[in-house]
């Protein structure tokens, strides 16, 4: 009726900080650097240089100046810096953004303000012609297929 059942009680020891939330409220000030692993919401104000494995949210009234390292960001709030979110960064009709930002994907909604130098990482797609994809080498002009005038 009651097993010895020992799968549970080895991943018990493991400790999952993605599903941990940390909060910064309204009035907070923060000034220094920040190392999680866990995800933030942001309703204060944060100085320096911060960096989470999880992901940040950064309420209306959220403002973070300096450096910003995360998996996922949702701004509906400001931020001044240098900017770097592996996934995707969302930007709400409140955001507001100035510096530069770093992203794989980015989401901006109508309303939002982005005042930033972006670069995209990721997959380079070939802007190259339909010729070029297929073979790899472009065709020179005359020897393409089908008949000619």
């Amino acid at each position: 009726m009651f097993s010895d059942n020992k799968k549970g009680r080895d991943q018990g020891n493991v400790t999952d900080f993605s599903r941990n939330q940390n909060k910064i409220s309204e009035g907070t000030k923060i000034v220094g650097d920040i190392i999680s692993e866990g995800g933030f919401r942001i309703e204060g104000t944060i100085e320096g240089t911060f960096k989470t494995t999880g992901k940040v949210v950064v309420g209306t009234s959220g403002f973070i100046n300096g450096t910003l390292e995360c998996s996922d960001a949702d701004f509906e709030g400001k931020f001044s810096g240098t900017l770097i979110v592996s996934n995707t960064l969302s930007l709400k009709p409140t955001a507001h953004i100035e510096g530069e930002v770093t992203v794989g994907k980015l989401a901006v909604e109508p309303g939002a303000n982005f005042n930033a130098s972006c670069s995209m990482k990721g997959g380079v797609k070939s802007l190259s012609k339909p010729s070029e994809q297929k073979t790899g080498q472009a065709q020179p002009a005359g020897q393409g297929q089908g008949k000619s005038a």
